[in-house]
């Protein structure tokens, strides 16, 4: 985790249901970008966590939401940070080839809330925020890129794994 100045940092959750699994070769492209991506990643200015399963260099093979849905969940200082990193490094040919290994989701799929700095938040809470904004929409409790709040903004929701709904 790297070291930051500022008191709140952005969590982001991403829920992908895969089309084949994750061993079959019309998913091999999206597994051979895998470690070059989250390497990028976890280079990138802002950084400060991602979730790892254990013994492992990435969360594929975390089943939080269900056996053919994988998760990413992190932790980045700003917002701009984490956008800088999604859409302009590598990580956007993942996103531009999604729909050859991942299914079109109809509900939310991406959520982001403010944790305090030095907060990691589990996949229950990721979870839950997902279904926040699923059930309520964006509110500064649970938001998107294109419906987002400040920190200050969020600040009654910056309790570590908060639970109640806006």
């Amino acid at each position: 985790m790297t070291a930051s100045a500022h008191a709140a940092h952005l969590a982001e959750l991403n829920i992908a249901t895969l089309l084949h699994p994750l061993d079959d070769p019309r998913i091999a492209p999206f597994v051979d970008l895998l470690d070059p991506v989250n390497a990028s990643a976890d280079g990138a200015p802002g950084f400060v966590w991602r979730l790892v399963g254990e013994g492992e260099t990435d969360a594929t093979a975390l089943r939080p939401a269900g056996e053919d849905v994988i998760v990413n969940l992190s932790v980045w200082e700003t917002r701009e940070a984490l956008w800088d990193f999604t859409y302009r490094s590598g990580h956007l040919e993942v996103m531009r080839r999604r729909r050859e290994w991942f299914e079109r989701h109809v509900k939310a799929h991406m959520v982001l809330w403010w944790v305090p700095a030095g907060h990691l938040p589990t996949v229950g809470e990721a979870l839950e925020r997902l279904a926040d904004l699923q059930a309520h929409g964006p509110s500064p409790r649970a938001f998107t890129f294109a419906s987002s709040y400040t920190a200050a903004e969020a600040a009654q929701y910056l309790r570590a794994g908060d639970a109640a709904a806006v």
